[in-house]
């Protein structure tokens, strides 16, 4: 039989927010069949930072045992899902960071036919989700790598409402990831993976 997709998820998340969609977004692409490595980008922030804030003390806690990403994920990976918070409209520093540690990678052309999508939240409604995406989608050109947005090719999209990835508005910490966000980023993993598989093995959508 032929090798399930190997799918990395790879994230930064402060309070939590990026980090739960990145949960249901790897339980899509491994209910669809793909292997999947979550892994989060190494954090920046100096400790008195955190410490400043409980809810971000609390999730580096809660999620100190997951694996720092590395080059070697991406190499591993047949498909790339990114994950980030908005800052001013862009990604994190702490994901930008790890973009640019894929240099060598992309140099050899080793990032090249691979396929990439992108989530993201922020605290208002109108924060940058969009542009936020875009700006990481400018990587995946520069990688000459294959995008896969999930675009409105489901009915969970129409509830999201945002056909560049999956997104959530947090309201400062106050609102939970709820329902219709985790469906949309189960939907996102097992698209990626779906059509992962199509373009590794030749199967059938």
């Amino acid at each position: 039989m032929p090798e399930a997709p190997k799918i990395a998820v790879i994230y930064y998340s402060a309070t939590g927010t990026v980090y739960e969609l990145a949960r249901s977004i790897s339980a899509g692409a491994e209910a669809a069949g793909s292997q999947v490595r979550l892994r989060k980008a190494a954090e920046l922030a100096p400790e008195s930072a955190i410490a400043s804030n409980p809810a971000w003390a609390q999730h580096a806690a809660a999620t100190r045992d997951i694996a720092v990403a590395t080059p070697d994920d991406a190499a591993w990976a047949d498909a790339i899902i990114f994950g980030s918070p908005t800052r001013f409209g862009n990604i994190a520093s702490q994901l930008k960071q790890y973009i640019d540690t894929l240099g060598g990678l992309w140099a050899q052309g080793a990032l090249a036919n691979k396929v990439y999508s992108g989530f993201t939240a922020s605290s208002t409604a109108h924060g940058g989700q969009e542009s936020t995406l875009l700006a990481l989608y400018h990587s995946v050109h520069h990688f000459g790598g294959i995008l896969v947005a999930p675009g409105y090719t489901d009915p969970v999209k129409y509830a999201d409402g945002n056909p560049y990835g999956t997104s959530h508005v947090s309201g400062q910490g106050n609102i939970p990831v709820d329902e219709t966000a985790r469906n949309a980023a189960k939907y996102q993993g097992s698209r990626v993976a779906t059509i992962t598989a199509t373009l590794t093995r030749g199967s059938t959508l």
